[in-house]
C-alpha cells in the first residue's frame, strides 16, 4: 500500500533465515482481540483498529503478528477485513495453542489435532490461502511441546503455512523440539523491564541463526509515557494491565522512574519515549524486529519512528541506569 504520505521506505532486515523482509518494527494485533475474554485489553472499535493498521502500512511497516487467542479469533477477524483489498498485502504472522475455555478463559493445547483445527479456523479469518509465519504460542502442557512442533512441521509441508516459529520458549525447549523441524523464528518478551532474554536465549538464537521478533517492548503501555497511576485506576475491569503486578505498586514506582529516563532520552532524539523503548531492544544484534501494538491510527507514526532511531553509547548507559557505574535491572 504506497500514499502520498509515505515518504521513504523502512529499512528492512532478513529474519533469521526464512527469506522474510521484514520492517524493524510490526504491527502487534493483541490489543486489538477487544476485551470479555481472560487476557483482553478492554472495549475496541473495530474500525479504529482497521484504521490503525492501515495508517502502519501507509507508513511502510510491512508485517501483523496476531494470533487466534487474542479475543479467541477478533483479532484476525479484524485483521482479515483490514487486508481485503489491500494492493500490497503485508506478511501476517499468526499463532496456536490459546482455545477458548468456560468463562471466556484460556486452555493451552498442543494436540495435533487441535492445532491443525486452529490453522484451518485462522486461514479463514484471515481470509488467506496461507500464513506467512505460524508460531506455538506458548509451550504448554509442555509434555506437548514435540507433539505440537510437529504438527506445524506437517502444515508447512502441506503448504498452508510457509515459516514456523515459536513464542515464550526456552533454550533447553528449543533443544527439544529442533530434531523434529529447525525452529525458524523465537517470540519473546523483551523490554528495559524484562530482559531476561539477554544472558541465554538471544545468545543462543544469534547462534543458530533464528529470527528473533520481540513482543512488549514497550512493556504493554507502560513505557509509553501515557502511563499514570491515574490513568491505570481508570482501566476498564476487563484490561488484564488494570490487575497485572507490574501495573501496580511498589512495581510501578519502579517502572515509572524509568519513564523518566525514557522521557529524556526522547527530548534529546525529538522522538517519543515509546519510540525509544522499542529502539532500544531493536539495538541488540539478536533482535530482528519489534511488536508494536496499536489501537488507533494516531498511534502509529510516534511508534514506527523507532524504526530508524539509533541510539548512542550515553543513551544506552542512561537507560540502562549506569550513568554513576552503577546499574539499574
Amino acid at each position: 500500500m504506497q500514499t502520498a504520505q509515505q515518504t521513504a521506505p523502512l529499512a528492512t532486515t532478513e529474519l533469521g533465515r526464512t527469506g522474510l523482509e521484514i520492517t524493524r518494527v510490526g504491527f502487534g494485533a493483541w490489543a486489538i482481540g477487544g476485551g470479555g475474554w481472560e487476557f483482553g485489553w478492554g472495549p475496541q472499535d473495530d474500525e479504529q483498529s482497521i484504521a490503525a493498521i492501515h495508517q502502519a502500512l501507509e507508513l511502510g511497516v510491512n508485517w501483523i503478528d496476531t494470533a487466534a487467542g487474542y479475543g479467541f479469533g477478533r483479532s484476525e477477524e479484524v485483521v482479515g477485513r483490514a487486508l481485503e483489498g489491500v494492493h500490497r498485502r503485508p506478511y501476517v504472522f499468526t499463532k496456536a495453542s490459546l482455545v477458548e475455555g468456560p468463562g471466556r478463559r484460556v486452555i493451552h493445547n498442543l494436540k495435533r489435532d487441535s492445532i491443525l483445527r486452529e490453522a484451518e479456523a485462522s486461514l479463514k479469518r484471515l481470509r488467506a490461502d496461507t500464513i506467512d509465519l505460524y508460531q506455538i504460542h506458548w509451550p504448554n502442557p509442555e509434555p506437548d511441546i514435540e507433539e505440537g512442533w510437529a504438527a506445524l512441521a506437517e502444515l508447512k509441508e502441506q503448504g498452508l503455512v510457509r515459516h514456523i516459529g515459536i513464542s515464550n520458549f526456552t533454550v533447553p525447549q528449543l533443544r527439544r523440539i529442533a530434531p523434529i523441524a529447525p525452529v525458524e523464528t523465537l517470540q519473546p518478551p523483551y523490554s528495559l523491564i524484562d530482559r531476561g532474554i539477554e544472558d541465554e536465549i538471544l545468545p543462543y538464537c544469534e547462534d543458530q541463526g533464528t529470527g528473533v521478533i520481540v513482543y512488549s517492548p514497550m512493556a504493554s503501555g507502560l513505557l509509553t509515557g501515557a502511563m499514570t497511576a491515574e490513568r491505570i485506576a481508570g482501566l476498564p475491569d476487563d484490561d488484564w494491565r488494570k490487575h497485572d503486578a507490574r501495573f501496580t505498586e511498589p512495581q510501578l514506582s519502579r517502572h515509572l522512574a524509568l519513564v523518566t529516563r525514557l522521557t529524556a532520552v526522547a527530548r534529546r532524539h525529538g522522538t517519543t519515549p515509546g519510540a525509544v523503548a522499542v529502539a532500544w531492544t531493536l539495538r541488540h544484534p539478536a533482535v530482528h524486529g519489534a511488536i508494536v501494538g496499536l489501537r488507533r491510527p494516531d498511534q502509529a507514526a510516534p511508534i514506527v519512528a523507532a524504526a530508524g532511531l539509533t541510539l548512542s553509547h550515553e543513551d544506552i548507559s542512561q537507560l540502562n541506569g549506569t550513568v554513576n557505574g552503577t546499574e539499574d535491572r
